[in-house]
């Protein structure tokens, strides 16, 4: 051993015939799972990228398409099972339907929504169209005989379409309030659905307007929202009259017709300026026979004034100017020159001065009278012939009824000419009254008596001054009687909120602490607050709900909202008018207690009615003091009054009381003969 490292000697390989065929056996084996394999893959992309060439080529988008060996898998959403059969059948067509896993799904079928059911109704002269959608039964039928039957002769067109749906619950009330007023309203269209009814109509007079108006406000169905719009046209005064008086009793209007409200503000200021005291009603209408009426009426009124004892009535384009006994000559011949000279070209003067001489009457009279209650008219004096008797009698009992006239007249043929005019003018006129007397001179007519309606004066006048012609004498002394007048008894808007506020003194309407429902307790205030409003009518109101100020500033303006509109439907669930109610929430933010105290924040909750501007959608100022609120409240009711009138077309009178003497107007509460 010299240091080296053996070597180790390794008996020599042999490969022996065996091993050589174990080892070429292994070899083949490798190579034929790796060309197996790969055979795999190249058949498996070759059949994907066929089928998914196949799809798109038929636009087939939603399928994804994974080979899983000899399987071909189809995954995605279709739209419906027609969509996965046409994916199925496409890709089958390219390999083997035996390989195709159907992994797919179909998107769920939708149910079928209910198709919305829907009417307009619109209805004037020419006919009635119905236009819409109408659930299956008997309704159209129904309908359709009713909207014929409403109009006979004119032409109903049908556009209807039926749906064989169950309509919703509320699709019935509705449908029938909406028949109803179709049937009450000639001119107008009316939209119908589940949830609300809209009416736009035109009424004929003011009148007619709030008669409409009650109708539709009465019987509104539960669960559905009504709106209603009428509209009235300005009445046509026909002949276009104002009448300015000034004697012993003071300066007044009989008659007053303008056709702006400038002209009107003008026309009142000249009759103030004159002396006129107290609210002046003059009525806004259409037919003045020039834009210079306003001038005119101020230079007549004017007149009347420097004479002071004067009459001055415009009838249309025509003046009449009486002056009486106590004005002088000279002033009379000064007065007229100048209104000759001021006055606008298109109008006509007749002036007249009564003579002390001719103050006492001849013998000549026509007298009747109008008793109170029973409404008989007792007509004496004196009639020219039998022709003339007869004809007053026929009028008279046409305008009275047969059974309330009594005739005691005898036969003058020595009357004066236009005697038959006159007494037929003033039975015309007397007709206006609920009783007075009528007295028919040569050279007069009197009407004096006792009227329920506010323009009844106004309507007289316009009667004598058209009949009896340019430059004639009448006179008229008419007084109303509130009592007489239905209108009259109807609360204004203050007196509205006040009774509303007197009820909510004595007693709150009740939530449940954190909640909008009314407390069942609270049934019993909820219904008096309906039975006032219900008497008030469209007035504009501002239901208003307040919180005490536990919680956050906002959850309790949220709160009081809901509060203050759960009233408000509380009081629709119960026939209350509500399109001219309001509910606003103010939260802690208008406390009238201490919040530091359980009375105090007591006090704080609390729904509290105000009203909106004047009550009747204008604006009012807001009173500084109680004198002031107190003007504000007279000029609103001041000017809320002028801005009615009556509708003087055709020879209908514009009173609001009933027209049959036969029917008597309720009395006011309270009020005494």
């Amino acid at each position: 051993m010299n240091g080296l490292t053996p070597v180790i000697k390794l008996p020599p390989f042999r490969l022996t015939p065996n091993l050589a065929a174990a080892l070429a056996f292994v070899v083949a084996g490798i190579l034929s799972l790796l060309i197996a394999w790969a055979a795999v893959l190249l058949v498996e992309r070759l059949s994907e990228r066929a089928v998914r060439s196949a799809l798109l080529t038929q636009g087939v988008t939603f399928v994804t398409v994974n080979a899983d060996g000899l399987r071909m898998q189809l995954t995605g959403t279709a739209d419906n099972e027609a969509q996965r059969y046409r994916a199925i059948n496409i890709a089958g067509a390219v390999i083997d339907a035996t390989r195709i896993q159907d992994l797919m799904e179909v998107t769920p079928a939708r149910a079928v929504e209910a198709p919305r059911f829907s009417l307009e109704m619109l209805r004037n002269d020419d006919g009635i169209q119905l236009i819409g959608l109408l659930p299956e039964g008997e309704t159209k039928e129904a309908l359709l005989a009713e909207a014929e039957a409403l109009q006979p002769d004119t032409q109903l067109q049908d556009m209807l379409e039926i749906a064989a749906h169950a309509p919703p619950e509320t699709w019935g009330p509705a449908l029938e309030f909406a028949r109803k007023a179709l049937a009450l309203l000639p001119r107008s269209k009316i939209t119908v659905d589940a949830t609300a009814v809209r009416i736009t109509a035109i009424a004929a007079s003011d009148q007619q307007k709030r008669s409409f108006e009650a109708s539709l406000a009465s019987g509104q169905p539960e669960g559905v929202r009504v709106s209603f719009d009428i509209s009235a046209p300005r009445p046509v005064i026909t002949p276009f009259t104002l009448r300015f008086v000034m004697d012993e009793a003071g300066a007044r209007f009989d008659a007053c017709a303008a056709d702006t409200e400038r002209a009107r503000m003008r026309i009142v200021a000249a009759a103030t300026a004159a002396g006129a005291a107290g609210r002046q009603n003059c009525v806004i209408g259409l037919g003045v026979p020039t834009p210079s009426w306003a001038d005119a009426a101020e230079i007549g009124i004017k007149a009347v004034a420097t004479l002071q004892a004067a009459t001055i009535t415009f009838k249309d384009a025509d003046v009449s100017l009486q002056a009486a006994a106590t004005v002088s000559q000279a002033e009379f011949d000064r007065v007229v020159g100048e209104l000759e000279a001021d006055l606008p070209p298109v109008f006509s003067l007749t002036a007249k001065l009564e003579k002390a001489e001719n103050a006492r009457q001849g013998p000549a009279e026509f007298t009747a009278v109008l008793a109170p209650e029973t409404g008989r008219l007792e007509m004496r004096g004196r009639i020219a012939d039998d022709l003339q008797r007869s004809a007053v009698d026929s009028f008279a009992k046409a305008a009275f009824g047969s059974a309330n006239v009594y005739q005691a007249t005898r036969l003058d043929a020595d009357l004066p000419d236009g005697w038959p005019i006159r007494v037929l003018a003033g039975l015309l006129a007397l007709a206006e009254l609920e009783h007075g007397r009528l007295l028919v001179r040569a050279d007069t007519v009197e009407v004096s008596g006792v009227t329920g309606s506010q323009t009844a004066r106004a309507r007289i006048s316009q009667i004598l001054s058209a009949k009896l012609g340019q430059g004639e004498s009448f006179k008229v002394d008419v007084t109303y009687d509130v009592a007489l007048d239905p209108v009259a008894a109807l609360p204004t808007p203050q007196e509205c909120v006040e009774d509303v506020s007197a009820i909510l003194a004595k007693r709150k309407v009740v939530f449940p602490p954190g909640s909008a429902e009314i407390d069942g307790t609270a049934s019993t205030v909820m219904e008096a607050l309906a039975k006032v409003l219900a008497r008030c009518g469209r007035v504009q109101m501002e239901i208003a709900g307040h919180t005490d100020a536990q919680g956050s500033e906002e959850g309790n303006r949220a709160l009081s909202q809901t509060r203050a509109e759960a009233v408000l439907l509380a009081l629709q669930g119960r026939q209350v008018d509500v399109s001219g109610l309001t509910a606003v929430g103010y939260g802690e933010s208008r406390p009238t207690a201490d919040n530091d105290t359980e009375a105090g924040r007591e006090a704080n909750r609390r729904i509290e009615f105000t009203l909106v501007g004047d009550g009747r959608g204008g604006k009012a100022a807001a009173p500084q003091d109680p004198a002031a609120g107190a003007s504000a409240e007279t000029t609103a009711a001041t000017t809320a009054a002028m801005a009615e009138g009556p509708d003087f077309s055709a020879d209908s009178s514009p009173s609001v009381a009933p027209k049959e003497k036969m029917m008597r107007p309720k009395r006011r509460p309270g009020a005494t003969d």
